[in-house]
């Protein structure tokens, strides 16, 4: 459920695939002798974008792809052979590897955000009508009936034996928050199983690259504009990092002259109204920027920035205010610049903060 951003290779943006939704893959020779593959794929329902550099180029990008539908088919809630569908539907059972690993991450970014991370959000999601396109609100009854399910407390996993249950009838559970970014850190291990020491992966706009570009110089990544979906906030120079932003603009509905966007709080089953856009996390650990960007999207910016105060050596963060202040965290602030259309700028520190307004803002 993420993530309009796009990386920059050499000075050509890489978007997603505009059209189509099967497999295209090419093979070229870069400079020198450096091989280059690349493949673009429809899949966990979005647009996907594998590149790889080396020798063994077209043989790394083809194992990422095979890992992508292996995933998706795995970690799918529509698809009534996934793991996630049965388990579901059955309140429980045994989990793979995966799906094991995921639960654990999961449960760790829930404790440590305080609940904003959920796993048991689907069953208010389709309430919502964010899982399907059937958009509604909700009445506040049936969504005071739903909010116990969205709890994490009661979701009992057994790590050793790999089995789950859950402690209460009709949790279901979703994994949309962090399936691509763990999608993406798999794909850099499969880049380094073949000896690839550059490359990158787009999913659905979740940009993690690997190592940096093969003429030298760090991977450039542009953050979309929450506002404006054709532009962007600015670019990110950097190497060896997840890129991953959460915002409301991603999917949204309008009734009666009120927008409702995707982002639930966990807390009150509305749409978060936290005064934050959109959330931008870099963190070498593709599993938790995707969880981090939905958490500290609903968290605000007061709270958010206390979070990554205490956790900054995990991972940094651009946050997007309703007034279009955007504020950097310093570990990025000199690898970050931001377009000319952004007139107000904040760089956060680990002890306060400052602010630079652009000339005629």
């Amino acid at each position: 459920m993420k993530k309009k951003i796009t990386a920059i290779l050499m000075v050509i943006l890489i978007g997603i695939m505009a059209a189509g939704c099967g497999q295209q893959q090419k093979t070229e020779q870069t400079e020198g002798t450096e091989e280059s593959a690349s493949q673009e794929i429809f899949a966990m329902d979005t647009y996907m974008s594998v590149t790889a550099y080396g020798a063994d180029a077209e043989s790394a990008v083809s194992d990422a792809i095979a890992e992508i539908e292996r995933l998706d088919a795995l970690l799918s809630t529509g698809e009534t052979d996934s793991e996630i569908y049965k388990l579901n539907q059955n309140g429980g059972g045994s989990i793979s590897e995966d799906t094991s690993y995921l639960l654990e991450r999961a449960l760790e970014i829930w404790k440590s955000t305080d609940g904003c991370f959920e796993i048991g959000i689907y069953p208010l999601m389709q309430e919502w009508g964010f899982t399907d396109g059937n958009y509604k609100v909700p009445d506040k009854e049936t969504l005071q009936k739903l909010l116990p399910l969205a709890d994490s407390s009661k979701i009992d996993f057994n790590e050793k034996d790999q089995t789950v249950s859950f402690e209460q009838d009709g949790m279901e559970i979703d994994f949309g928050g962090i399936a691509k970014g763990y999608t993406s850190g798999r794909i850099m291990d499969i880049f380094r199983e073949h000896g690839i020491t550059s490359g990158m992966v787009s999913l659905g706009g979740n940009v993690q690259v690997l190592g940096i570009k093969t003429d030298g110089s760090k991977w450039r990544v542009a953050v979309q504009n929450p506002e404006d979906t054709e532009n962007y906030l600015g670019v990110l120079e950097t190497q060896d990092r997840a890129v991953i932003t959460s915002g409301g603009y991603e999917r949204y509905f309008e009734q009666d002259g009120k927008t409702y966007q995707h982002i639930l709080d966990p807390k009150t089953g509305y749409p978060a109204d936290s005064g934050l856009t959109s959330v931008t996390i870099v963190s070498a650990d593709g599993t938790l920027a995707d969880g981090l960007s939905t958490s500290l999207f609903v968290m605000g910016k007061e709270k958010a920035v206390a979070y990554w105060r205490a956790h900054s050596e995990e991972f940094d963060a651009i946050l997007v205010e309703k007034d279009g202040t955007v504020s950097v965290t310093e570990n990025i602030a000199d690898q970050f610049t931001p377009d000319d259309a952004v007139k107000k700028t904040e760089i956060i520190t680990k002890h306060s903060s400052r602010t630079h307004v652009r000339l005629g803002a």
